[in-house]
Formats: C-alpha cells, structure tokens, sequence
C-alpha cells in the first residue's frame, strides 16, 4: 500500500467514525415518544409546544378565545396576545415538524393529540377553528371511520365544543372530548375518541397514603368502559405528584395530566418504577 493510498483510507476510517457518531449523537437526542403523558395548559410554559416535545410528549392543550376573528391562546382573556395564535403557537410549527420528520411529530413515532380548549362561543368559534384547521388539513386526521393513510396529526375539541355541531359536520377535523357521561354511549370512537374528567369531582385521594380500594376501583372501571368503546381516559384537576402518576399508570388511564414536563419524562422513562409498582399490584 502506497502511501496515497493508506492516507486516502484513513480519510475514509475518519469519516466513516465521524458519520457513526452523529447518528449515535442525533439518536441519542431525539427524545422517546411517551403516549401516556398530557401537557395540560401547555402554553403557559416558556416555550409553547417546544418543552412538552423537548420531553417527547404526544398529547398538549390549547386554550382558545376567538377575539376579532383571531383564535387567541392564553388562559385568561386578560393574558391574551395578538401574535399568541393557534396558528404560530402550535398549528405552523406541527406543520413544518410533520414535513421534517417524513409524515410524523417524532421519526417513526405515533400520532400526536392537539386537544383545544374553547373558552368562548362555541358555535362561533368552531366555525373559525374549522376554517383554520382545512389549512393544515394534510397533517390532521379526519375523524370519521376508515381514514387510510393516517395523518400526524388527532385534533380534539373539549371545553365549549358544540358537540351536536360537531357531529353533524361531515367534513369535520376534530372529534369531540366526551365525559363520564359518555363512557357507554354508541358514538363511535373516531367522533368520541377521549373521555376527560374532573377528579376533584370523584376522588378524594391525593396522593398521600394507600388509595381507597374503593376509588381504584372506580378508576379501573371507568378504564375498562372507556377502552371497551375504543376510548382514551383522562382525568384533569388530579395531583401533580409520582404517586398519583403510579397509579394512574397502573390503572390503565391513558393520558396522565400534568404541568410538570420533566418529571412525567423522567417518571414514563424509569422501567424499574413501572416494573415494582406493577409487581406490587
């Protein structure tokens, strides 16, 4: 081997190394994809939409105010601002993730729930939502029966959501988030596709102590009706601490609602709690 020849096959060796270990790096900073967790009033963190990915999150809430024709996220109508759109804050930015990652939020991952809250009018505000949605249609699933290809995208309208409205829309791009008082209904899935609840309103455990055998057993039935029609369960309002998580997760709730991105990442990322605690059950 001349010495052209062993110079020009270490420059390859080099980049072959090189190239290994960007794909490890790139890898390693992708985050997994946790379908069990909920940003809950996603956009009152710094980074809207952006820290719930960050931590590999598949399912985030936007409360929306129609204000002057705009869909405005905020909580309150006092903490409203004019560039704070459901557009830039999170339809743009799925949108241009989407076209990024070949067709889905994270490479090779599931699809991603966007749950919008409607604070005012629902009538008048979905009509806005779904004029605003049929633009970024290529991304978001058509929740009627036997939709192929699947899309990126679930938009799931709760709050306000004018529910005869929405069921009586064809041509809809959203589904509807129902209550415990839908947990039985014959509304298919794809119209119904996620049953949310307040806690406070059912339980009185917040995390301190054992559970009531009592109120597990509520849980755990309210998930067997839920996914015995093809339905997510969440409760909203729940305490925000691990052990409250634990049981949610044991029981089989599908979304675990939560403010606190990082410690649910760290929580679904950790196999020997979820290995223990499912022992312990």
């Amino acid at each position: 081997m001349n010495a052209h020849t062993s110079t020009a096959v270490r420059i390859s060796l080099i980049c072959w190394i090189l190239s290994v270990m960007s794909s490890l790096f790139t890898s390693a900073a992708e985050p997994t994809p946790l379908t069990r967790a909920h940003a809950h009033n996603d956009y009152e963190h710094k980074r809207p939409l952006f820290d719930a990915l960050d931590q590999g999150l598949c399912s985030v809430e936007a409360d929306i105010f129609l204000v002057d024709g705009q869909l405005l996220v905020g909580h309150t109508r006092r903490s409203l601002k004019p560039e704070r759109t459901l557009e830039s804050l999170y339809l743009a930015s799925l949108r241009e993730r989407v076209e990024k990652n070949g067709g889905r939020v994270y490479p090779g991952g599931p699809e991603f729930t966007l749950l919008i809250d409607i604070k005012t009018n629902g009538a008048q505000t979905y009509s806005v939502l779904k004029s605003v949605l049929a633009k970024y249609a290529d991304i978001i699933n058509v929740p009627t029966a036997g939709q192929m290809p699947r899309r990126a995208i679930n938009v799931v309208a709760t709050g306000n959501r004018p529910a005869a409205q929405i069921t009586a829309d064809p041509a809809r791009l959203v589904g509807i988030d129902g209550t415990l008082s839908d947990l039985d209904s014959d509304s298919p899935a794809n119209l119904i596709p996620l049953i949310s609840h307040n806690w406070a309103s059912i339980f009185r455990w917040r995390g301190k102590g054992p559970i009531a055998p009592e109120e597990r057993q509520k849980i755990c039935s309210a998930v067997k009706r839920a996914h015995a029609h093809g339905r997510r369960l969440r409760f909203w309002g729940a305490p925000d601490n691990a052990a409250v998580w634990q049981e949610l997760y044991d029981d089989g709730v599908d979304l675990i609602n939560t403010d606190d991105l990082p410690g649910i990442a760290r929580f679904l990322n950790d196999p020997s709690r979820h290995s223990a605690a499912t022992s312990a059950h």
